[in-house]
């Protein structure tokens, strides 16, 4: 599978690619970055994925959208600074997603704002009942 290619239209700039892993009926979510844009695709698995537009200056300010990412389709999804997101496995084995933000992870001062997914004053509700 070609993810990204750096003369794609929504190519930014290389910061890192990592790739992490849901377990089945568990949402890793809420959070945001302030300076960051996550370009994320699901390679294994079926995730449902969560936004939450926080941005003040933003014609989607404070509206929740829901995107299915599967193997069986899969999507390249840009998420811009400012957008909350989280994604829940809802598959019955291991989910996988290739993630490659357009800047590098900073250990000392992560560019990441988080909410627990449970309790906050987004309206998206997770079928799952468990976070890790």
């Amino acid at each position: 599978m070609e993810i990204l290619r750096s003369d794609d239209e929504m190519f930014k700039k290389f910061g890192q690619v990592y790739m992490t892993t849901v377990k089945p009926n568990i949402v890793k979510g809420w959070h945001f970055h302030k300076k960051q844009s996550d370009t994320i695709v699901c390679i294994k698995g079926k995730l449902r994925l969560g936004l939450y537009d926080s941005r003040e200056d933003s014609e989607t300010n404070g509206e929740v959208q829901e995107i299915f990412l599967t193997e069986d389709n899969p999507v390249l999804l840009q998420i811009p600074p400012g957008v909350y997101h989280g994604w829940e496995n809802i598959d019955k084995e291991e989910a996988i997603v290739i993630s490659v933000p357009d800047f590098l992870y900073n250990y000392k001062e992560p560019d990441e704002i988080k909410l627990d997914p449970f309790k906050n004053e987004i309206s998206f509700k997770w079928y799952a009942k468990k976070g890790g």
